[in-house]
């Protein structure tokens, strides 16, 4: 059985459109604090990123940001923050993103935020790790994706053999209750990806 006491989040340097994003950032941060649980995320102030880091630190949690150097101007890195790794590239960030966590979930986000999901769903279909994946569907924000998955699904590109298991959750709500369900429910050894594993993806 595997605890869940670092979260990493994906999500977009911008608030997007609809208010019910950065709400819903703020209300997972809230939630992370509450229940303390460590926020790893993408080490920037801007968006739904600053959003969900600023709402842990405010309600009393700890966070742990990772961004490199060549955007820390750019992303306007939050230093507020308890810990901050400024990497080399973004290889490196997203190999300690994924170190540092025990468990992804993916608030609405740009390129960025589903090029990192992409990565971990992938790394999961390998057998490279177990660790949980969560979209957090905020209004819908995801249903393209997973109209996406069905069709490869249905064009056999993903293969009967090959589980993606992608959890999902319309409401913050139940976010934190669903990633401990699946997390319980995962050997502790089966979420660690061999280190020689990790430095070659």
């Amino acid at each position: 059985m595997t605890k869940i006491k670092t979260v990493c989040v994906y999500c977009g340097s911008g608030p997007g459109t609809n208010p019910h994003y950065i709400e819903a950032a703020k209300a997972l941060g809230r939630a992370f604090a509450e229940n303390g649980v460590r926020l790893v995320y993408g080490g920037g102030s801007l968006g739904m990123m600053g959003a969900v880091a600023t709402s842990v630190l405010d309600n009393g949690g700890v966070v742990t940001g990772i961004i490199p150097d060549f955007l820390t101007m750019r992303e306007n890195a939050l230093t507020r923050v308890q810990e901050m790794v400024v990497t080399p590239d973004m290889h490196e960030r997203k190999r300690l993103m994924f170190e540092r966590s025990d468990a992804f979930v993916a608030l609405p986000g740009g390129i960025g935020t589903l090029e990192e999901l992409v990565e971990q769903l992938t790394w999961q279909q390998l057998g490279r790790h177990s660790k949980p994946v969560l979209l957090a569907n905020i209004d819908g924000f995801w249903e393209p994706l997973f109209a996406l998955l069905a069709h490869m699904r249905q064009t056999q590109f993903i293969r009967a053999g090959l589980t993606i298991d992608i959890l999902k959750a319309d409401r913050v709500e139940d976010i934190l209750p669903k990633l401990r369900a699946a997390a319980a429910r995962i050997p502790e050894l089966a979420t660690e990806m061999a280190p020689e594993v990790a430095r070659r993806l």
